[in-house]
């Protein structure tokens, strides 16, 4: 038997099918965040040439329903059992079901027409498919009810439900920026520090930035600094992990002063140490930094 470090040779399949409008797009994306490789409305009856030839196999996940050519549940189970009969392949079939009701609101708020409705309400293509794809539906190892789901929710589902042992690490960068050369057009957190008195106006510190010591001790020397800045890494520890939690790959943290070379500087040098001691790996990227010292218009 390999030994825990080997990788798997089984292939791992997941068939993603359920009724329209009850989240299988949204379960797909995530699946293919997580490192699946995702096909959407792929012709199962071409499942087996997919099948083998690699070594160490991407996890495959695999959407279809009534909109699929050739779409035929009974086929289909019989194919998959078929297939899942091979040692090397793991095979499992997810259904993603919804109240009939709270499918008919969806398509109303969207206005979008239901595949199987043709010119009727959509409420009549619901009932259609659901009997269609009831087959499937009992088949199925997985059922997913969405109907009181957000898609943040079903996102959240999926990601525990299909992801390895852990989830993959949010990339967080901490950044700094100069209010007076623009605002970044990424940050979702974002702190502005001018409320601290500004090196700039300081001869001997004007030409230096946030890295250099001087310049970092005459910003800490603010009796306002570390009120406010435990505040803002209590802050910003107690999101991460919530923003993790909501399945965000990328988290991006900005600290502002009026040039974008002392006080950003200082704070985010400092926001990231502290994240790095909480267990996080964040990038620090300072924007302004190369820039030629700006002339504030007011002492700030």
């Amino acid at each position: 038997m390999p030994g825990d470090s080997e990788p798997s040779s089984t292939q791992r399949i997941l068939l993603v099918t359920g009724l329209s409008g009850a989240g299988k797009t949204t379960a797909l994306q995530v699946l293919e965040d997580l490192g699946w490789e995702a096909i959407d409305n792929f012709p199962v009856r071409l499942l087996a040439g997919l099948v083998g030839g690699d070594k160490n196999p991407t996890p495959l996940a695999i959407g279809f329903d009534s909109r699929t050519r050739g779409f035929a549940p009974a086929e289909i189970i019989a194919l998959c059992k078929q297939l899942d009969t091979g040692a090397d392949i793991e095979l499992t079939t997810l259904f993603i079901d919804c109240a009939s009701g709270e499918l008919e609101r969806r398509y109303n708020e969207t206005r979008r027409p239901h595949p199987m409705a043709r010119g009727r309400p959509a409420l009549d293509g619901i009932k259609a498919e659901r009997e269609l794809l009831e087959p499937l539906r009992r088949w199925a190892e997985i059922v997913v009810d969405t109907s009181d789901f957000s898609s943040n929710q079903l996102q959240q589902v999926i990601r525990e439900s299909f992801s390895d042992t852990a989830e993959r690490a949010m990339t967080v960068t901490v950044s700094s920026f100069g209010f007076a050369r623009g605002m970044p057009p990424l940050a979702d957190l974002l702190f502005d520090m001018r409320f601290l008195d500004n090196p700039h106006w300081v001869p001997e510190l004007r030409e230096k930035t946030g890295l250099d010591e001087a310049v970092g001790s005459h910003i800490a020397a603010d009796p306002s600094f570390e009120p406010a800045f435990k505040r803002i890494v209590a802050l910003i520890t107690e999101l991460l992990p919530r923003y993790a939690a909501q399945g965000r790959s990328y988290l991006n943290i900005a600290f502002g002063c009026t040039g974008g070379r002392h006080r950003s500087v200082y704070s985010a040098e400092r926001a990231a140490e502290v994240l790095r001691k909480a267990g996080f790996s964040p990038t620090v990227i300072h924007r302004n930094l190369g820039s030629r010292p700006a002339d504030p218009l007011e002492r700030r």
